[in-house]
Formats: C-alpha cells, sequence, structure tokens
C-alpha cells in the first residue's frame, strides 16, 4: 500500500514512482531519481519540464579538456600545460581488468540493459521508499558520463558546474533522455571508453589514463588487478578513498570492488582473495602543470608561447575563442626553441649572475633569416618565491614583460648610424664630437615641427678623454656620444624613426619611440631584449628584418595540423648598409668598448650600452648565423650597479661589455658549438687622415670646437652648422634620464 503523508497525497518519492509508471506506459523510461522527498524533490516550477518530448534530442559532446605538450625544436619535451590533467585513450589501451572492475562496482547490468536499468529504478526506488528518503541510487553508466559531460562543458564556472550537478527532476530527465540518444549513437564500448576519459579519479587527475600515471606511474593497458580495483573504487568519492591521504580506506573500498568483481563472475573468488591480500603500493607521479615545471629555465620561453596563441588571431578571432582552444588542450606544440642554445645560455646565466644578486640578467637567442627564437632566459626563475618571478625580462608588457622595457644606452647606436648611411653619409663621416655639448637647439622631426632644445639639455662623453673630431669607425668602437647626438642633428630625427620602425624597435610598453634626441641617440627609453635581439639580427641577415616567432607547428589532439603564425621578413637597409654596419660593430669588439666579449673562433660583431646611473649594462651582438641580446640590471630600476658584487664578483663599476659582455661570449660559444662559422661580407672602412700638428698659437675650441685654430684638419670634409654647443656643466641630464654617460 502507498505510503501517504498526513493530510493525504503522496510523498515527494512516491510522485516520482507515479511519473515512472506514466513514462514506462507510454513508451519512455525515467531512471536514476535518487532524490531527496517532498520539496527537495524540485517538483515545483523550478528545474521541473512540461514535457519529455520536449527535451532538445542534440546532446553536444564537448571535446575533452586535455594536457598540452609544449616541445622544442628537437622534439624534447619543454612543459605540459592544461586545465585538466588528461590523456584520452582508446578502450583497446586500458586493462581489461580496468574495464571489468568500472563496469562492475558502477553499473554491473551494463551490457544487459539500454540507458535506463529498470530493474535498478525500481530496486531503488523501492528501499528510498522504505526509508523515506535517499539510500540508494539508480545511474547507469551512461547517466553518469552524461552528467559528466554537463560538468565538463560547465569547466572552472562555479555557478556552471553547480547547475550541471543540481539534483531536480527537470535536471535528471534532461539526462535521461540525453542517455538514450548516447546509447542508439555510440553504443556500449564507446560509451565505456568515453567514461573511463572524461572520469576525475582525484589527485588532479582526469581520465584513466592521467589516473594511472598519476598513482602507479604507467600507462592504463599495464595495470594489474589489483591496481585497476583501487582506481575503479576512487571513482564514487574521489577525496574519501583517496590512497594518497588515507591506504586503509581505500583498501577497503579496493577489496570491496575486487569482491563485486567476483560476485558477477569477472574474476574468480581465488583471484579476488589473492588480490585483496596484495597491499596498495603506489608509486606517486606528483602533477607537473605549467611553465613552472619547464626545463632548462626555460619557464619564460613557455609563457611566452602561450601569451602568443592567447594573442594571435591565427588562433581565433577573439581572446575568448583563442583561451577556449588553450583551455581544451590536447595540443602539441613544437616551438622554435633550440636545446643546445636554451641550455648555454642558462648555463652563462648561472654562471655571471646569481638567482640571489641585487641585479638580473636576461638573454635572448634570435636565428637571422628566419626570425627563430632559438633561446630565452633569465637568473630569476620562473616562480612566486623571493627571487622568483613572473615577468619575462626579455619582452615587451603585452606578451608578460615589465612595464617599459629597459634602457638600452648606447646599443641604440647602430641604428643611428644605419640611418646616417641610408641617408647617403659615408662612413668615414667626422664630428668634432667634444667631451661635453648641449643638446642642438633644435632637430628636424617627421612631422616638420622641430623638436626644440628648451631645456638647455647636456650631455657628455663617458671618459673626459673622449674629444673629437671623430670619424664614425672610432666613434663606434669608442661609444662617443657626442658624436652621434651630431649625427642625428645633422640628419635629423625622422629617418633614425623611420629606421626602427622598419627594425620591429618599439617601446617595451608596445608604443612608438618618442621622437626626441635622447631616446633615438643614447637609448633612454625602455626596450625589450627580444626587441633588440631581432633588430640585431637584420645587420647578421645583410638588412632583412624577419619578425620573431616562437612556434613550428601545432598538431591537435586528432592529429589535425593548425595554421601557425609565421615570421614576415621585409628589407630594412640595403645590404651595403648592413655590412658597413658589420664592419663597425666588429670594431667595438675587436678594439672598442666590447673588447671582453669577443668569439675567438668565427666573425662577430656587436655593441655594448650602460645608462645613466648604470641601472642598466647591455651587450648586442651577433654572427652571420646567431643574434642574442644580453641585459643586466634591476628590474626596479633602484640600483646603481657601482661597488657591487655580481656573480660572486667585485665590479667597481658596471660597463656593457665587463659583466653582459662575457654573458654573451660564453652563452654564443656554447650555442654555437659545432655550428658552421660563415663569415661576414666585409667593407672597407678608411681611417681619417692624420690631424696636422698645432700651432703655438691656435686655441683649442675654436672653429666650433675643431680643436686647431680654425684650420680644417680633414681636408674635404664639411662638418654641418649648429652641430655642437659648449660649456662646463656636467652631467645635467635632460629630464629623461639620458644625459649622463652611456658607452
Amino acid at each position: 500500500m502507498a505510503k501517504k503523508r498526513s493530510g493525504g497525497g503522496l510523498t515527494g518519492t512516491q510522485q516520482a514512482a507515479k511519473f515512472l509508471g506514466v513514462s514506462v506506459l507510454s513508451g519512455a523510461v525515467l531512471a536514476g531519481i535518487a532524490l531527496p522527498a517532498v520539496g527537495a524533490l524540485g517538483l515545483a516550477a523550478k528545474g521541473t519540464v512540461k514535457g519529455f518530448d520536449e527535451i532538445p534530442a542534440n546532446l553536444k559532446t564537448p571535446p575533452l579538456s586535455q594536457r598540452t605538450t609544449i616541445l622544442d625544436s628537437q622534439g624534447g619535451q619543454i612543459a605540459t600545460v592544461y586545465s585538466r590533467d588528461r590523456t584520452v585513450v582508446p578502450l583497446k589501451d586500458v586493462s581489461p581488468y580496468m574495464q571489468k572492475a568500472i563496469v562492475a562496482i558502477e553499473d554491473s547490468r551494463f551490457y544487459e540493459h539500454g540507458a535506463v536499468d529498470l530493474k535498478g529504478v525500481l530496486r531503488a526506488l523501492n528501499r528510498n521508499a522504505q526509508s523515506g528518503g535517499v539510500s540508494q541510487g539508480a545511474s547507469t553508466l551512461t547517466q553518469q558520463y552524461v552528467k559528466n559531460v554537463f560538468v565538463e562543458e560547465a569547466g572552472d564556472d562555479p555557478d556552471k558546474v553547480a547547475q550541471a550537478t543540481q539534483q531536480t527532476l527537470g535536471r535528471k530527465i534532461q539526462e535521461l533522455k540525453f542517455a538514450i540518444q548516447v546509447e542508439e549513437e555510440l553504443g556500449k564500448k564507446k560509451i565505456l571508453e568515453n567514461y573511463l576519459n572524461i572520469t576525475f579519479f582525484g589527485q588532479q587527475a582526469y581520465g584513466i589514463e592521467a589516473a594511472s600515471h598519476r598513482y602507479f606511474s604507467k600507462s592504463a593497458k599495464d595495470l594489474k588487478l589489483e591496481e585497476a580495483a583501487m582506481l575503479a573504487g576512487i571513482v564514487q568519492s574521489p577525496s574519501r578513498y583517496d590512497p594518497v591521504n588515507d591506504t586503509q580506506e581505500a583498501t577497503k573500498r579496493r577489496n570491496t570492488v575486487l569482491q563485486r568483481m567476483a560476485d558477477v563472475r569477472d574474476i574468480t573468488q581465488a583471484d579476488a582473495d589473492k588480490a585483496k591480500a596484495i597491499p596498495i603500493q603506489l608509486k606517486v607521479s606528483k602533477p607537473k602543470n605549467g611553465c613552472i615545471t619547464a626545463a632548462s629555465g626555460a619557464g619564460f620561453f613557455c609563457d611566452y608561447v602561450r601569451e602568443v596563441f592567447l594573442s594571435d588571431p591565427v588562433f581565433g578571432k577573439t581572446k575568448e575563442d583563442r583561451a577556449k582552444v588553450w583551455n581544451r588542450g590536447g595540443l602539441t606544440i613544437k616551438t622554435t626553441l633550440d636545446p643546445q642554445a636554451q641550455k648555454s645560455a642558462q648555463k652563462s646565466i648561472k654562471k655571471h649572475v646569481y638567482q640571489t644578486d641585487e641585479v638580473a640578467t636576461a638573454v635572448t637567442m634570435v636565428q637571422p633569416g628566419s626570425g627563430k627564437i632559438l633561446a630565452m632566459g633569465q637568473s630569476r626563475p620562473y616562480g612566486f618565491g623571493k627571487t622568483e618571478t613572473q615577468i619575462n625580462y626579455s619582452v615587451n608588457q603585452g606578451m608578460g614583460g615589465s612595464n617599459y622595457g629597459f634602457p638600452v644606452g648606447s646599443t641604440f647606436k647602430p641604428f643611428v648610424a644605419s640611418a646616417a648611411i641610408e641617408q647617403g653619409r659615408p662612413p668615414t663621416q667626422m664630428y668634432p664630437a667634444p667631451y661635453q655639448m648641449p643638446y642642438p637647439s633644435q632637430v628636424a622631426t617627421c612631422s616638420g615641427k622641430p623638436w626644440v632644445n628648451l631645456g638647455n639639455q647636456r650631455l657628455e662623453n663617458e671618459n673626459e678623454s673622449e674629444v673629437g673630431p671623430y670619424a664614425l669607425k672610432d666613434a663606434m668602437a669608442k661609444s662617443v656620444n657626442t658624436y652621434f647626438v651630431q649625427m642625428i642633428a645633422d640628419i635629423g630625427l625622422c629617418p633614425v624613426m623611420e629606421m626602427t620602425q622598419r627594425l620591429g624597435v618599439v617601446q617595451g610598453n608596445g608604443k612608438k619611440l618618442p621622437e626626441e634626441p635622447s631616446a633615438l641617440t643614447l637609448g633612454s627609453t625602455g626596450i625589450s631584449p627580444l626587441t633588440m635581439a631581432g633588430a640585431y639580427a637584420t645587420f647578421a641577415n645583410r638588412g632583412t628584418y624577419c619578425t620573431p616567432t616562437a612556434i613550428e607547428s601545432i598538431r591537435t589532439a586528432d592529429g589535425k595540423n593548425l595554421e601557425v603564425p609565421q615570421s614576415t621578413c621585409t628589407k630594412a637597409m640595403t645590404e651595403r648598409t648592413a655590412d658597413t654596419i658589420n664592419t663597425l660593430l666588429r670594431g667595438v669588439i675587436d678594439s672598442g668598448t666590447g673588447r671582453q666579449a669577443g668569439l675567438q673562433s668565427r666573425d662577430n660583431a656587436g655593441k655594448t650600452g650602460t645608462t645613466d646611473g648604470r641601472k642598466n649594462a647591455w651587450f648586442v651582438g651577433y654572427t652571420p648565423n646567431l643574434s642574442a641580446a644580453v641585459w643586466v640590471g634591476s628590474p626596479t630600476q633602484q640600483v646603481k650597479m657601482e661597488h657591487i658584487y655580481i656573480g660572486g664578483k667585485y665590479e667597481d663599476k658596471v660597463f656593457g661589455g665587463q659583466v653582459p659582455g662575457p654573458i654573451w661570449r660564453d652563452a654564443m660559444t656554447g650555442a654555437l658549438d659545432g655550428k658552421e662559422a660563415p663569415p661576414f661580407n666585409s667593407v672597407v672602412i678608411p681611417d681619417p687622415p692624420k690631424e696636422k700638428p698645432e700651432k703655438p698659437d691656435d686655441k683649442p675650441g675654436d672653429n666650433r670646437g675643431q680643436g686647431n685654430g680654425g684650420q680644417d684638419p680633414f681636408p674635404g670634409i664639411s662638418i654641418p652648422p649648429d652641430i655642437i654647443g659648449g660649456g662646463n656643466n656636467r652631467g645635467q641630464g635632460n629630464g629623461g634620464g639620458s644625459g649622463g654617460k652611456f658607452p
């Protein structure tokens, strides 16, 4: 006799039973109603449906979120990243013990019933009615799979997850109809395969393959009977039956599964008893998720790859579209990272700058002619600790870098020289280049409105002995500041702006360089090492600039190849100009400020840079087949590198050639070991004629600072007017941190 509530009417459970009877009679089946009685059943307006046939039949099964593997150019693993640690495998790659165990404990009549187990439903309803509540469920494996699909589709959104798991009659009916559809379309074997791949097994492991590796460090196809039984037992309550944290409870649950397998005759009782006697023997593999686990210090390159994926429209029209693809995972991303170059860069970093130093260093390598990023490392590793950071010092702000990049100092001067040569100035060009001078009163700009030196800004050279006149060759080797300011006064700011744009040079915040002398001569503006390495690679590539690229190919979980961003190569300057710059920068290494950086076994060129207050020091250099930028400094720009220990070595004053130079040398030496050593295309640059001896009555400083009493010591070479000023004030700056010394 039906149990009635006081006051008449049926209980919630009896209402469900009545609804079940109607459904059966109409040819449909309602199952899995393991719900609380009365009001909590969900028969009110909330969570109900008007009619069973109105539920949409198109179950959209989302692609399962899987781990993405990031590889170097040789196929070595850099890192795995995922929102769900899952590797989808076919049923044939799952141990038969595992297949039998999960069916035995979760749905032993799986192969006998359809989407709904009518006997199970009646048994559950009867027991729940007797208890007055919910003591037994009746969901089949297929229904559980459907529910897991809803949860997977919800992702990490807590509201959507709550909706997907709500215990309402309407939700149960919806799951039922989808289960019927799944049974019709997929069949038992495929349902079992999908279930094993979607189910959560605890310890951040989704799917049987990830679970097998997490708990036993083996593939799912190699699971033994007792191991399979343990994993099958976890599914009902991953936290309660977690073998890592509660071996005793996990053992009880495992033995329950083994006994159930014996009861349904999947194994003999003897096999079950033997397996029960074996203690749980875990071989746990800790989850390694994200770029923080990257090998060879490549965490920041790994993060850069992620930023490229999330920002490039080739992977989706909107940021949300790209994020959805990334979070879904299952990708195999082959990158441009060269393991030899990366290991060499990281080895050099560790040798010269310690993680705990007051200052840090970043090294980035780019291949001329292709734009491929071959190495990217820094002294402060990827992480959250005191001497760790999540800021990638090598790249622009928009790609995970510092807010503004770092001032590059005199490493900017080759851009000025290349612009001047493109404008027709000869490599023998001479300027007075005094030790001190004010910035020019006016300098032409691209807009036609000249830059005006309203604040009487001044600059000086690094050493008082650096007094011109100088030709370009010596000025570049000695990094004479006043020479290049006079050069920009001669040619104007616009040619330099246009040259830097062709070289891909922007500020660290992604904006164009400011059109003013200190930024466009002495490198007072922040720029990233990747930008500098890419720009200098243009010189090595004889004038053709190629945009940096980090990804070679991407393959999806189903074997399809995705389109990836390609490097774009454009002509930035003539081959003759590039060859001239190469010759000039060889002089920097051979006899100039970069002597400590030179490579002995191959052609190489480069430029040093040190900024005002010695807060940044650079060396950017290259061979015909590899370009690299090295920055050393304080990420917060608060440390002056004077009287300081770096890498365990005391430094009185840090110069670009003194600390960054050796880092560059050692990193490049290892990266190029065993590689070909092509030569540069050299250009002959004649030395200037010898200066005539001064006469006793000559007055140094006359004739616009030419230093020989008005006599022109360089016949046939004119010095543009209004190119030089004088004055005795030193280091007053220009309000932008660029008025000091920039060797």
